[in-house]
């Protein structure tokens, strides 16, 4: 992973103890602050022990609690050198300071999928793509949208690709996928009920999985072989964002790019049979 410290504490936000949560967040309200503070006055601060904030710091495979400032110093230096920064948009802000805000939730949405990219795991995932017999592309909601792009996305070079918006057709489908077929699931916070059971389903069956999720240790990502992780900030109010999307379609196009580079004799010649099926549609 080449991630920075606050992106790797959002995604393993589930992770953690209720104490540890505590810890999480104060470190994402106050980061400049928690760079001048020992492990005492960090866990008083948040009322806590010290050995919370130790336990805290190896939860991230850090080696103790200096590790855990050095890399909090570099994770602020990376946020402060952003050039568009996370602002929430207010009541009282101006069309264009609207404009400029969205941008930069869509911007840092993008930059935090990056930084937390593990690229051994892409390989992975392509791998399996490359070597299943079925891909399903399954998600709820406005993940079950992306699902859609994703599976429209590979349906232009490889035949073997299909998706169900239905959570009951998603059920069906996922009974009679096995060994060598390989499930692609988004779903961003990992908790969804309906993803959850197919994945479990799914790997019951024996097929692999991939999850596309916002947090390293959500429920779902028991079920995945492999967890790509998206890095937009989504409150509970917030289901749908549209940076949350984007950060997601960023992962798929990844895997699709990768995809197309490992595979380029066959994928150009799909995408020109593909595209000759369609040119005569347009006018």
């Amino acid at each position: 992973m080449i991630g920075d410290l606050l992106n790797k504490i959002r995604a393993h936000y589930k992770a953690f103890t209720k104490t540890e949560r505590k810890v999480a967040d104060f470190i994402l309200s106050n980061p400049k602050e928690v760079l001048y503070l020992s492990i005492s006055e960090l866990a008083e601060k948040c009322g806590v022990g010290d050995t919370t904030v130790f336990r805290f710091c190896r939860t991230l495979d850090l080696g103790g609690y200096q590790d855990f400032k050095m890399s909090l110093a570099q994770s602020v230096s990376n946020e402060r050198e952003a050039a568009y920064p996370y602002e929430s948009i207010t009541l009282v802000d101006s069309v264009e300071q609207e404009c400029a805000k969205l941008l930069g939730m869509e911007i840092q949405a993008l930059q935090s999928t990056y930084k937390m990219l593990n690229y051994r795991d892409v390989l992975t995932a392509v791998q399996m793509i490359g070597k299943a017999s079925r891909i399903g592309f399954f998600g709820c909601g406005a993940s079950s949208l992306t699902a859609l792009a994703a599976k429209n996305r590979f349906a232009a070079v490889i035949p073997n690709v299909f998706h169900e918006m239905d959570s009951h057709m998603q059920a069906t489908a996922a009974s009679l996928m096995g060994k060598g077929d390989l499930a692609v699931i988004v779903s961003y916070s990992g908790t969804t009920k309906d993803m959850i059971d197919t994945a479990h389903l799914l790997k019951e069956n024996g097929a692999d999985v991939i999850c596309i999720t916002g947090y390293a240790k959500s429920p779902i990502t028991k079920y995945a072989d492999i967890s790509l992780l998206c890095g937009a900030k989504e409150g509970p109010m917030q289901g749908g964002a549209m940076a949350t999307k984007i950060s997601q379609l960023y992962l798929i196009d990844i895997l699709y790019t990768e995809y197309y580079r490992r595979n380029y004799d066959e994928c150009v010649k799909n995408r020109k049979m593909t595209v000759k099926a369609i040119s005569d549609k347009l006018l």
